[in-house]
């Protein structure tokens, strides 16, 4: 039984890496993102305003959280979210934790890529959501979001394709 959780920044990656792995290793993988998208639109907000609103209301973190906490526990699953690793770790659930981050030039490309826009734009969008997730999270569990140390797994994704950082996380497994 393997569980495994990829967090990262907007854009370095994780989604196609934990898509990746998925297959490679047959393992189901959620993706906390989808969840909190859902929210976000059953708000009928975008996803700038519901993270406003919920720097305001911890409920909404705590009960998506508290899906992913149970998700964790059931193991020999993927979950790739901000928080995932921090989850796992935080309540002492065996897990891989993998982040990923690269710069941000290359990650407001990427989204760019995937979902239109301009890059400018997207660096923009990408530090406004990057500063209110590190708002919320240490007003809310005393996380630093830039507090690499308890991953097992660093990985810097702008000069590696998301096959070698699938790789590198199956290699990590296999020990």
């Amino acid at each position: 039984m393997v569980t495994i959780t990829i967090s990262g920044t907007p854009g370095s990656g994780k989604s196609t890496v934990a898509d990746l792995l998925e297959k490679k290793l047959g393992i189901k993988r959620i993706y906390s993102g989808m969840i909190f998208r859902e929210t976000a639109d059953k708000y009928k907000m975008s996803l700038e305003e519901f993270g406003k609103f919920c720097e305001e209301n911890s409920d909404i973190d705590k009960e998506l959280d508290n899906r992913q906490l149970e998700i964790l526990k059931k193991g020999n699953i993927i979950l790739e979210g901000r928080l995932a690793g921090w989850l796992a770790y935080k309540n002492k659930i065996p897990a891989l934790k993998v982040i990923i981050d690269t710069d941000i030039e290359t990650r407001a490309k990427r989204i760019v890529n995937r979902e239109a826009g301009n890059v400018e734009k997207r660096k923009k969008e990408i530090i406004k959501r990057e500063k209110s997730e590190i708002l919320r999270y240490k007003k809310y569990y005393k996380i630093n979001l830039k507090d690499t140390s308890i991953y097992d797994v660093v990985i810097d994704s702008g000069n590696k394709t998301p096959e070698e950082i699938a790789d590198i996380i199956i290699e990590k497994i296999d020990r």
